[in-house]
């Protein structure tokens, strides 16, 4: 029986600036950060979540992942059509002015929706995310 989702990934193309993105501007703290052969594995989180890892892979050839296949989901990444996920916050109108000042790019400010306020930032890669005040 699955008992928790403890992982999800986000391709990033360099993993420097996403440390840098994830942790400066979002505020989230680092789990994980480990290089040998070749690969870095590095996790980061929101602060207070030690148990939900989220995996700044980086983007390039390797195993099934040809560099043509890299490209193309580079590109869909860039375009802004992946829905990477939702980030639940208490005030999201206070949290855009904070995000914005650290200079986040918001494609849609906070807006009314029937399950809360909702506004969309994205990492500079063009990974999307939900910022959501449940209602």
């Amino acid at each position: 029986m699955i008992q928790r989702f403890t992982h999800a990934t986000i391709f990033v193309a360099d993993q420097d600036v996403a440390k840098d993105f994830y942790v400066n501007k979002l505020g989230f703290e680092v789990h994980a950060d480990f290089s040998g052969e070749g690969f870095r594995w590095l996790t980061v989180g929101p602060k207070g979540q030690p148990d939900f890892h989220i995996i700044l892979m980086k983007l390039a050839p390797a195993g099934r992942m040809t560099a043509e296949k890299a490209e193309s989901l580079k590109d869909i990444i860039q375009s802004g059509l992946v829905a990477a996920g939702v980030f639940e916050t208490a005030d999201c109108r206070k949290t855009y002015e904070e995000l914005s000042a650290k200079g986040v790019e918001f494609p849609d400010p906070p807006a009314e929706k029937f399950y809360g306020i909702e506004a969309v930032f994205q990492d500079p890669f063009g990974n999307r995310f939900s910022l959501n005040q449940k209602k």
